[in-house]
């Protein structure tokens, strides 16, 4: 077996081999131009070889894109875990690793001891010896059994391989294509286990009875679909079965020009996988609330929390109860340290006083999420939104930059960076990241949302656009109605700035600018004298 499974382009063999050659050097075997035995099959030995090695290195140049055999290994590797790739000439990467931390190797020199080969030896160093630990402990326990896995249940999917209705074979790969991108986008929802591309694709090109699909792959949801050519258009269709009701829960078709089928594919798939996440929820959602609180786990116990209006004082309250019985059952889940770290946001915005100690404990608890589970996109996100409120902005748009190339399909992300950027001067760039939440999900639609593209245009001086998010608001908080008031008042339109100045303040009677703004974090002192200034002329009590 080898330490060090290489996959590369053989037309890249003269730039690989001095990489392959400082691998050696740190003592580990490599198989990556092998001898052939006489009449051995060459894909049934690299398939043996790829099983067993520890880890695999990729290396991506415009040869190796381009490789079916490449980007195959590369996807088994990354499925595995074991992945380590690299680049040259900073081609675009396939859409299966985007996501991954990749080494750019142009200005290497080929010096074993130039900062990327280090960083690739240390990658390479920590898979082998995990590896060899896993080994080591498999090896040790005999017959003991295994202790039970930790960590919070995670929903069992799989996404069957859609059915090409073209009748062209030409279109097979793109149908497969389809299937493998949603299936790698899917794993990046640390929610959902996701069954492989091997396990799937079992099942191509059969009739199957889902039930029997369910019980072989142990799922409770199947995804499936099919790509049609018509004309110069082409339709992908795709739904969502829950195997314990036999119903289908969700059904979409996108229907895209042929020419430009593959530019969009990414959006596509986005969109797809975004969905059906939101659905899968939904439907874990309602079977939670079905329960008796006694009986809920930790994973339920979020999806409750989840669903509740935190900007309700009671929702909130309900919420964190939840979030806290959530950690309670299962100290390790991330995921729940980082929502109660928002929840404690909340907590500090509603603090009538000057005291940071509800935003400290935020800190801290997003901290712990991320350290609990540093795969799980939610957890920069959050940690993102609690930097910015202690106006840390680099570490902010850093987190939520990490959250969304750990999830680029995660709406919530994309959404999530917006608000970081309003604060720091980049408020056009933040009304991309929220169009681009709705493009990825359509039914993305949470109350705070609206509020946050209203402020953006706000901070823009596009004073009409603005109100016209607000108004979108299912639920009129007193932050909505003062920012209102503000928009109002630079219309010059003093009856209505009224309106909202007094709806502010039934809801809040110890509203203050100065309060409310300290709890406003921007980055550039004319931006909060901007907003300021536009709730005083509202009338707003300073």
């Amino acid at each position: 077996m080898a330490d060090v499974f290489v996959s590369y382009a053989r037309s890249d063999k003269a730039r690989v081999a001095p990489l392959v050659a400082a691998i050696e050097a740190k003592g580990w075997s490599v198989w990556w131009d092998p001898e052939i035995d006489p009449g051995q099959e060459f894909d049934r030995q690299i398939a043996a070889e790829l099983k067993v090695a520890a880890a695999v290195l990729v290396v991506w140049t415009p040869n190796s894109v381009e490789s079916r055999w490449v980007r195959g290994e590369a996807r088994e590797g990354a499925e595995r875990g074991i992945l380590v790739p690299v680049r040259f000439e900073g081609v675009r990467l396939p859409i299966d690793v985007r996501a991954l931390h990749t080494t750019d190797f142009d200005d290497w020199g080929e010096d074993p001891r130039s900062p990327q080969v280090q960083e690739v030896l240390r990658a390479l160093g920590a898979i082998i010896a995990r590896q060899r630990a896993a080994k080591s402990e498999t090896a040790n326990s005999d017959s003991v059994p295994s202790a039970p896995a930790i960590g919070p249940a995670r929903v069992a999917i799989c996404v069957l391989p859609f059915a090409n209705m073209s009748g062209d074979p030409e279109q097979e790969h793109f149908s497969d294509g389809i299937t493998e991108d949603i299936i790698t986008e899917l794993s990046r929802w640390r929610l959902l286990a996701v069954r492989s591309r091997s396990a799937s694709f079992r099942y191509r090109g059969v009739a199957v009875d889902m039930k029997q699909v369910a019980r072989e792959l142990n799922v409770r949801f199947i995804v499936e679909g099919s790509v049609r050519r018509m004309g110069e258009r082409i339709r992908i269709s795709a739904q969502l079965i829950d195997t314990e009701t036999g119903s289908h829960i969700w059904g979409e078709k996108f229907d895209r020009e042929m020419a430009g089928v593959f530019a969009v594919q990414d959006q596509v798939v986005q969109t797809i996988v975004s969905t059906l996440v939101g659905r899968v929820q939904g439907c874990d959602v309602e079977r939670a609330r079905r329960k008796p609180p006694a009986s809920l786990a930790a994973y339920e116990c979020v999806l409750k929390a989840n669903a509740l209006p935190w900007d309700d004082p009671n929702g909130r309250a309900e919420a964190t109860r939840l979030v806290e019985k959530a950690i309670e059952i299962d100290p390790a889940y991330g995921f729940a340290h980082a929502l109660l770290a928002i929840l404690c946001c909340g907590r500090w915005y509603g603090d009538p006083g000057n005291s940071d100690a509800a935003l400290q404990q935020a800190y801290a608890l997003a901290k712990r999420a991320v350290e609990l589970d540093e795969n799980e996109s939610t957890c920069f996100s959050m940690l993102g939104q609690v930097c910015l409120l202690q106006r840390s902005f680099d570490q902010a748009l850093q987190h939520a930059r990490r959250a969304i190339e750990l999830n680029p399909s995660n709406q919530w992300n994309r959404a999530d960076i917006g608000i970081i950027l309003i604060h720091i001067g980049q408020a056009e760039e933040a009304l991309v990241s929220f169009r681009h939440a709705r493009e990825i999900d359509p039914y993305f639609d949470p109350p705070w949302y609206w509020r946050a593209i209203g402020k953006a245009y706000m901070v823009l001086h596009r004073y009409k656009e603005a109100l016209e998010m607000f108004e979108h608001a299912p639920a009129r908080q007193y932050r909505i109605a003062a920012l209102m008031a503000g928009c109002h008042a630079r219309l010059e339109d003093p009856d209505r700035a009224k309106a909202c100045v007094a709806e502010c303040l039934a809801i809040k009677p110890d509203f203050s600018i100065g309060h409310f703004m300290s709890k406003e974090p921007f980055k550039f002192a004319a931006d909060a004298a901007h907003l300021a200034e536009s709730l005083r002329l509202a009338g707003l009590p300073d």
